[in-house]
């Protein structure tokens, strides 16, 4: 029966994906390789949220390390954000993947398993205590904002909710590896860099 890896009382990042290896409080954990933590500096003023891992992800146990997190590198870095700077993790951390031949095809989590990962997420965010949160997609804000959120009408807005950093909502990096041509992907990323530099005026605040 599947029951939740205590929140460790400490609050510490280690500490926290320590304890967070050994959560079953869903049933991801079955058919995942291991649990992916996030990672990153504590007190990062960014902290990025997406979805779940990846196949990649899954199996290096580390978070945005295969082509999203690639493209997400390339966003950062246009935008002057250095990824070394700041804590990237996912709203799940489990990878849900369905089988097709010899691969693993990604799977969107549902709301129970979103809802079960909620804990650590709220955890890692009062750990490191960022200025800002990006939500990288519609499961990471749905997540923190509201379930009814969406990114297409509320994209790159400053909101505001109870006991939460500022959270702004982009696209997640896989939607524009999905672009079905090399113009759309061109201005998707365009679009996407747009948003993380608007977040740099409230990384200068003191």
């Amino acid at each position: 029966m599947a029951g939740r890896a205590p929140i460790p009382e400490s609050g510490e990042i280690a500490d926290l994906a320590q304890a967070a290896a050994s959560c079953q409080a869903c049933d991801l954990w079955q058919d995942a390789t291991q649990t992916v933590f996030g990672e990153g500096p504590a007190g990062a003023q960014l902290m990025l949220v997406g979805e779940q891992p990846g196949d990649k992800e899954d199996l290096a146990g580390q978070p945005f390390v295969g082509p999203a997190g690639q493209l997400l590198d390339e966003g950062l870095a246009a935008a002057g954000i250095d990824r070394q700077s700041v804590y990237v993790t996912n709203a799940v951390k489990h990878f849900k993947w369905r089988k097709q031949g010899k691969r693993r095809l990604h799977e969107k989590p549902n709301a129970r398993e979103v809802s079960a990962c909620r804990p650590w997420l709220e955890a890692e965010i009062r750990a490191v205590r960022p200025r800002a949160v990006v939500c990288l997609g519609a499961t990471a804000a749905q997540a923190l904002i509201g379930r009814d959120f969406k990114v297409t009408r509320e994209r790159g807005k400053l909101l505001e909710r109870p006991g939460l950093p500022p959270l702004v909502a982009t696209v997640h990096p896989s939607s524009i590896l999905r672009a079905p041509d090399a113009a759309s992907r061109h201005s998707a990323m365009e679009a996407f860099i747009k948003d993380l530099s608007n977040l740099r005026p409230l990384l200068a605040r003191r």
